[in-house]
C-alpha cells in the first residue's frame, strides 16, 4: 500500500537517520546488560483503536538491524485495530530489537494516527464523487511517511513539494500584480524550461474567479476559505470547465458539507497536522 513515488532510497535514508538520532554512540544500557548473542521475541500491543499503518516500515527497520530477524504480521497496513490487538511479532537478537524499538513505535503511532483520521475523512464522503487530498502541512523531513499514512487511510496525496505542480497562490499573484500576469508568466516559464506541470490557481472571492475564467489556460481552480453557499455558486459558475478544489478550514466535522457543493477535490491540512498518534507498546519476551 505504499505510494508509487516513495523510493527505496527515501526509506533507507529515514531508517539510518532515525537510528543515528536515537543510538548516538551506542545503546550503553543494552550493551551493559544483554549478551550480543541473546535472542528474544517482541510483540506489538495496541492500546487504542483505529487504522494500522507502518507495519511494512517496522519490518524494514528490524531487518536492517538484524537481517536474520523473523517477522510475523498478523495484521497488515490499513487494517482496523482495537485495544488489546497484537498486530505483529518479531524474533531476533535482543539488542537489535531494543535498538529499533523506539523508532518503530514512534513511526507506527504517528502513521496509524494519520491513517485513522484519513479513514474517517474518507468515510464522511465515501458516497460522493469527491477526492480528499492532503497538503504540504507536514512534519519536516518525514513528509513521505505522513503522506504514506494518508494513502493507507484511504485519502489521496496532493503535491509532494514545490516541484511537482504549479500552484499560483495569493502571494504569487500579489508579487506579479494580477492573476493574468501570473498565469502568463507561468506559461512562459514552462515553455522555456520544457516542463509539463499542471496548473492550479487559488482564488479568494468570486471576482478573482471571473478573472481566472476569462484568462483560462489552467487545470484547476482552488477556492480558498469560501463560505459554503458561495462555494456552491462558484462551482456552478465554473460548470466543469476546469477542475475545482475547496481548501481552507476544512475539518472532519465539515468536510461533507463542502463536498456536497459539487467540488472535485477537498484538501485539508488537518489530515497530517491534527492527527493524534495511536497508543502502542512493544513487549520483549525471552525466547
Amino acid at each position: 500500500m505504499r505510494p508509487a513515488n516513495i523510493t527505496e532510497e527515501q526509506i533507507s535514508e529515514f531508517i539510518l537517520a532515525g537510528l543515528r538520532e536515537d543510538i548516538g554512540k551506542g545503546d550503553h544500557t543494552s550493551m551493559a546488560t544483554i549478551s550480543p548473542t541473546h535472542r528474544s521475541r517482541a510483540i506489538l500491543k495496541v492500546k487504542d483503536y483505529g487504522v494500522l499503518a507502518g507495519v511494512e516500515l517496522a519490518e524494514r527497520i528490524f531487518r536492517f538491524l538484524d537481517p536474520e530477524v523473523r517477522f510475523i504480521a498478523h495484521k497488515t497496513d490499513g487494517a482496523d485495530v482495537f485495544y488489546g490487538d497484537e498486530p505483529f511479532e518479531v524474533e531476533g537478537l535482543t539488542r537489535a530489537l531494543l535498538l529499533g524499538e523506539r523508532l518503530v513505535l514512534n513511526t507506527l503511532q504517528r502513521m496509524s494516527g494519520i491513517a485513522t483520521l484519513a479513514s474517517r475523512f474518507a468515510f464522511e464522503v465515501g458516497d460522493l464523487p469527491v477526492k480528499v487530498l492532503d497538503t504540504r502541512k507536514t512534519t519536516p523531513l518525514i513528509r513521505f511517511i505522513e503522506k504514506w499514512a494518508v494513502h493507507i487511510g484511504g485519502c489521496e496525496n496532493y503535491r509532494w513539494g514545490l516541484y511537482d505542480r504549479i500552484m499560483i497562490k495569493d502571494n504569487h499573484i500579489e508579487a506579479c500584480g494580477s492573476i493574468q500576469a501570473a498565469i502568463e508568466r507561468v506559461h512562459e516559464y514552462l515553455k522555456e524550461h520544457q516542463l509539463n506541470l499542471e496548473i492550479t490557481v487559488e482564488v479568494r472571492n468570486l471576482e478573482e474567479l471571473y478573472e481566472v475564467l476569462e484568462v483560462g489556460g489552467i487545470h484547476r481552480i482552488m477556492f480558498d476559505n469560501f463560505e459554503i453557499p458561495i462555494l456552491a455558486e462558484a462551482v456552478a459558475t465554473v460548470d466543469r470547465r476546469f477542475e475545482t478544489e475547496a481548501s481552507g478550514g476544512i475539518t472532519l466535522f465539515n468536510v461533507r458539507r463542502y463536498a456536497l457543493t459539487g467540488v472535485d477535490y477537498v484538501s485539508s491540512g488537518a489530515l497530517t497536522h491534527s492527527a493524534q498518534p495511536l497508543d502502542m507498546s512493544l513487549k520483549i519476551k525471552t525466547c
